[in-house]
């Protein structure tokens, strides 16, 4: 059997094993075969389907499959409140085989990203790996109903870093979580509140500057967390499109001061609602600011939210 027809018959035994799962933010052709993110990648859409946002770029999160790797996750249900050993394997699509060699991305070889539907929730979660590919990590999600868990992590032998998706079902009593409002500043615990300055524009990139305080000072000695003062996730509120959010600077460059300000560069591929996710580490711990942004309307607009969301 050559290469295509192996690639193509593994991506139809992932569609037949994840079924919903895959069907669900997948982007498929005719045959199963998930569509690689072609701007990327220098590769073309099937033909038929219609050009992703951004002149081909599909954001990251929304397929289980993509770019010659799959998400297999192994733990597709968990009950809310209670403690869950998250179980899945990267699976490359040559092979079938778990992927077993990393390279390190902002200090670790995976971050596991899991976010609840109504993005109301949030874990950023560092898992282990087991020598057989395995990767393991308890997480305790305190709401039922649907979440997105976001694998992001560089195969040793790739060039660019994959983010795959796949659906999480949180069983228990469910109520829908009011609508998010925007506002341009978000608490985290401990007395901690950050304030937002930027926007994000649909399709160009733009800087987000994050201030970080306690009890109305300015915190000035951050400590590094992941290679930077900072770390942002960005959600696009609807689909879950994970953004690849890049700090401008990095401790140690004899120039980036350790607080109170954090910036990155982020680009939105639609208008629309985004929820953004900072971490940082203030005095050991590492604490969680959330805002709601909405891109396309010019202004910063963001709502706050206290959240404590890690487990390393």
């Amino acid at each position: 059997m050559n290469t295509g027809l192996k690639i193509t018959a593994f991506a139809a035994a992932v569609a037949a094993t994840f079924g919903t799962t895959y069907a669900v933010g997948a982007s498929v052709d005719t045959v199963g075969k998930p569509v690689a993110h072609a701007e990327e990648h220098g590769e073309k859409t099937a033909k038929g389907d219609p050009p992703a946002e951004g002149g081909g770029h599909t954001p990251g999160g929304l397929q289980i499959a993509a770019d010659g790797y799959a998400l297999d996750l192994r733990t597709p249900r968990a009950r809310a409140g209670d403690r869950t050993d998250l179980r899945f394997r990267i699976l490359a699509s040559d092979s079938g085989r778990p992927v077993t060699r990393y390279a390190e991305e902002h200090g670790k070889e995976l971050h596991l990203i899991v976010a609840s539907r109504d993005l109301t929730t949030y874990r950023h979660l560092h898992p282990t790996r087991a020598a057989d590919g395995t990767w393991t990590t308890p997480a305790t999600l305190p709401e039922a109903g649907d979440y997105r868990v976001f694998a992001d992590f560089r195969p040793e032998r790739a060039k660019e870093k994959v983010t795959l998706g796949a659906d999480l079902a949180v069983t228990g009593a469910y109520a829908p979580a009011p609508a998010l409002k925007p506002s341009s500043t978000a608490k985290a615990a401990g007395g901690y509140e950050v304030r937002l300055d930027g926007s994000l524009t649909p399709g160009e990139p733009g800087e987000l500057t994050l201030r970080v305080t306690r009890r109305g000072k300015p915190v000035t000695d951050l400590q590094p967390y992941l290679g930077a003062y900072g770390h942002l996730v960005a959600l696009r509120s609807g689909d879950l499109a994970y953004l690849h959010v890049h700090p401008n600077d990095e401790p140690g460059d004899a120039t980036t001061k350790p607080g109170p300000e954090v910036s990155f560069t982020a680009t939105a591929p639609s208008a629309g609602t985004y929820r953004l996710f900072l971490d940082f580490r203030h005095e050991g711990k590492v604490r969680t600011a959330a805002f709601t942004v909405r891109a396309g309307e010019g202004g910063p607009r963001s709502e706050g939210a206290t959240t404590d969301s890690h487990t390393h």
